[in-house]
């Protein structure tokens, strides 16, 4: 690629971009400028949510070989088999086209990395969340009190609610297969395929990792709530001896006055 930080794409660049659900973008053969502009610009207005700041990028270099119909994956490369096979294998296509198993065949590839991607924004999100809280664990070994308010408390249990529902509710990432995958030809491989990059970036291992580290995470944030329920009945309590207090001094006071009016009353 001449410039690959070009926004701008010639003529006869070719190339292909996928876009998922998740706001993942996957490019291939697009230079990396061009793909970041278009997730970070041009697809902007139609997010539901803008997470710029947010960015996980993940790379991974393929290969075309026209000599065989299945792709793999060896380490960090994509083997792209792009001799057509099975109805498309006595057409001809023109030059720069595809056939729909290649385009499926990496359908199946970014939807596996997609996955990995969305899975590096929870990542970063739940280390963000450990930064911020850090400290709680020393300052409870050390019987310190926790200077947190209520609103800090609630913020980082929403937080850490949203990032466990990113995980196993609202997304794909625990999902065994993607929908798109189960109306297609089983002699694709698209399963293996998705499966394949799965392996490589080693996202099972992590998810695993991830909802553990959530398990930990949950225990602090137990942990919190239980000291702003602790503050709140205290808080709670004294009121309480307040206002007792405050009534028997008004009673006390009834009382003076009466057994003044008595000692008034006898002189």
């Amino acid at each position: 690629m001449s410039n690959p930080t070009a926004t701008d794409l010639p003529p006869d660049e070719v190339g292909d971009v996928f876009i998922f659900p998740s706001g993942t973008v996957v490019a291939w053969s697009l230079p990396e400028g061009f793909t970041s502009f278009l997730a970070t610009r041009t697809l902007l207005p139609a997010a539901e949510g803008e997470h710029v700041e947010d960015l996980e990028t993940e790379d991974l270099e393929y290969v075309e070989d026209s000599s065989r119909e299945n792709s793999s994956i060896r380490g960090d490369t994509i083997i792209l088999g792009t001799k057509p096979g099975g109805t498309e294998s006595g057409s001809q296509l023109p030059p720069g086209r595809q056939s729909i198993d290649t385009v499926l065949t990496k359908v199946a590839f970014s939807s596996g990395l997609a996955r990995s991607t969305k899975l590096a924004v929870l990542e970063a999100l739940l280390a963000n969340y450990f930064e911020s809280t850090r400290t709680i664990p020393t300052l409870l070994s050390r019987g310190a009190r926790l200077p947190y308010t209520r609103d800090f408390i609630l913020r980082k249990t929403g937080q850490l609610l949203s990032v466990r529902a990113q995980l196993n509710l609202y997304s794909e990432l625990t999902d065994s297969l993607p929908d798109i995958f189960w109306d297609s030809r089983h002699e694709l491989g698209l399963e293996g395929y998705y499966e394949q990059v799965g392996r490589a970036l080693d996202v099972g291992i992590r998810i695993k990792l991830l909802n553990e580290k959530m398990d930990y995470a949950q225990e602090i944030a137990s942990v919190l709530r239980e000291r702003l329920s602790e503050t709140h009945g205290l808080r709670l309590e004294w009121i309480i001896i307040l206002l007792i207090a405050v009534e028997i001094g008004f009673e006390i006071l009834r009382l003076w006055k009466e057994r003044l009016h008595e000692t008034e009353d006898r002189h």
